[in-house]
């Protein structure tokens, strides 16, 4: 199996030195960058399974790194700082980091908690490639086709692509047609009940399946969530 890739964002040598030897002890592969620039092109060639992220960065800032990452996918992020405000924190949870540590921390408690999250970012994985296979080769005519096999979603017969926590949300609306989830609910059931932020990340999250899927009739239940609104033949989960 291959091991986990750790990435480390940080301007600090010292704080690079300390986080690789102790992550590496814990049998990650790790790389290190000292600017968000950087991470960009890192990104491109080694794909990360976790970033760990400083905010205070030469150039773009770490909260801008976090918002492109999410734009693209759901790889876990634990952004660590010395801007240990509540308002720093909270901006950087609603951006889509999946854990804030201040500095200075322990590197014990950094590696638990990337281990935390590299556990649900591969339960949550698991629950979505056990669930039962679909075809993919459907009508045009459905506005929404989910393989859940092979993880694809098309629209209109096209294939959009789409981040794991969105295919995990359109999941579970395509499996229960016509009801309504509050925000609360899709917290807990796809960011998981230990999740510590705004439910704000949740309409970023609908924002971005509406604009990626237009044509479904992803609804908004004012005051409460949301629900994917099922006329026959419209999709197929």
């Amino acid at each position: 199996m291959r091991p986990f890739h750790v990435a480390i964002v940080d301007d600090d040598p010292n704080i690079r030195q300390i986080v690789e030897a102790y992550l590496q002890k814990e049998g990650y592969v790790t790389h290190c960058v000292e600017s968000a620039e950087c991470a960009i092109q890192l990104k491109e060639t080694e794909s990360p399974d976790l970033w760990v992220l400083d905010i205070m960065l030469p150039g773009m800032n770490g909260y801008e790194f976090c918002r492109r990452i999410r734009k693209e996918s759901e790889t876990p992020i634990i952004i660590i700082s010395a801007r240990d405000e509540e308002v720093d924190k909270i901006l950087g949870l609603e951006l889509g980091s999946d854990d804030y540590l201040t500095k200075p921390f322990s590197p014990r408690e950094l590696v638990a908690r990337v281990n935390r999250a590299l556990r649900r970012w591969e339960r949550m994985n698991s629950r979505i490639e056990s669930t039962h296979a679909h075809k993919s080769e459907q009508p045009a005519s459905q506005l929404l086709v989910l393989d859940k096999e092979r993880r694809m979603v098309f629209s209109l017969g096209v294939e959009v692509e789409v981040t794991a926590k969105e295919f995990q949300v359109l999941s579970l609306f395509s499996e229960h047609p016509n009801r309504a989830f509050s925000r609360d609910e899709l917290l807990t059931l796809v960011w998981g009940d230990d999740y510590f932020g705004s439910d704000r990340v949740v309409d970023d999250l609908i924002r971005r399946i509406r604009k990626k899927l237009e044509h479904i009739p992803l609804e908004t239940v004012w005051g409460f969530g949301y629900r994917l609104r099922a006329a026959e033949g419209n999709w197929e989960g």
